[in-house]
């Protein structure tokens, strides 16, 4: 008997039969099965020669199509369990992600090609802004660039509740990066509120214990500019942050922390040409 020989059960297709209903190579069939992605319905356990059934067709074709759109083979191991209606929602979140990770790709070629062709760059206002001593609820996490869009409003969220329990907020809300965050770097990043009472802080932090910290943040300058909702998006707020940092090298400035985004505006309330954001660098 050959792997493409016949076989005494009719409903049983050798893999060359087989890949020629499904239009695939056996090589393709083989590695779908080393994979756990289609398991033959019978492999011969002295010649290992696989078989399979006529109803295996539609699957196979199915992991083909999804492998085709690039479906790391983890999802399409989930996506090949689920019923119709759930499988087509998997298949809706994940091309949802694609799109996402597209769109900031593209934003990050437009990025380089200015950038690398010189052409001019977005003008940006920079000033500098004296700070005073402030004690501030934080959470510091590790993450990386794609994180930041839902991390910074769900921490900032947590923090100014906590701090309308305690005495109030004392002052917009930021977040300081400590290392480069982007998508092969994960910070940290630094979700900071500033609070009116810090004994009344202190005590909420020992009573909830929610992983939130209290600390003081010294008085000083910040080198800043002003962006709008839009400018706010990786890798665009990038620009800023370049802009800032070179007008103090040539101030003869001294960047002496970690820079920050000060969320000065209702973020859900502003338009995308809104100024609601402070790109600043503590400088002395």
């Amino acid at each position: 008997m050959t792997e493409d020989g016949p076989v005494d059960d009719d409903s049983l297709l050798t893999i060359g039969a087989f890949a020629a209903r499904a239009r695939l190579s056996p090589k393709a069939l083989r590695l779908y099965d080393r994979l756990g992605l289609l398991t033959p319905a019978y492999v011969d356990s002295a010649t290992g020669y696989r078989w399979y059934r006529v109803e295996q067709v539609d699957r196979a074709r199915l992991v083909a199509l999804l492998r085709q759109i690039e479906m790391p083979l983890a999802r399409i191991a989930e996506v090949v369990e689920l019923p119709g209606p759930q499988a087509a929602q998997a298949l809706t979140v994940y091309w949802g992600e694609v799109e996402e990770r597209r769109a900031v790709q593209g934003a990050v070629v437009a990025h380089l090609r200015d950038r690398l062709s010189g052409r001019r760059e977005t003008m940006y206002e920079i000033r500098t802004v004296d700070v005073a001593e402030q004690v501030v609820l934080t959470e510091l996490r590790s993450l990386r660039a794609d994180e930041l869009p839902r991390w910074i409003p769900a921490a900032l969220g947590r923090l100014e509740r906590a701090a309308e329990e305690c005495g109030g907020v004392a002052g917009p809300p930021y977040v300081a990066y400590h290392a480069e965050v982007g998508p092969d770097s994960d910070g940290p990043a630094e979700a900071c509120v500033p609070v009116t009472d810090a004994r009344a802080a202190q005590l909420w932090l020992e009573e909830h214990r929610t992983g939130a910290t209290l600390r003081i943040e010294p008085a000083g300058r910040l080198a800043c500019t002003r962006v709008t909702k839009a400018q706010v998006a990786y890798p665009q707020i990038g620009s800023a942050f370049d802009a800032v940092e070179r007008w103090t090298a040539r101030e003869g400035l001294t960047i002496t922390g970690p820079c920050r985004e000060v969320y000065f505006a209702d973020w859900d309330a502003a338009s995308a040409t809104d100024e609601v954001c402070d790109v600043a660098f503590p400088v002395a």
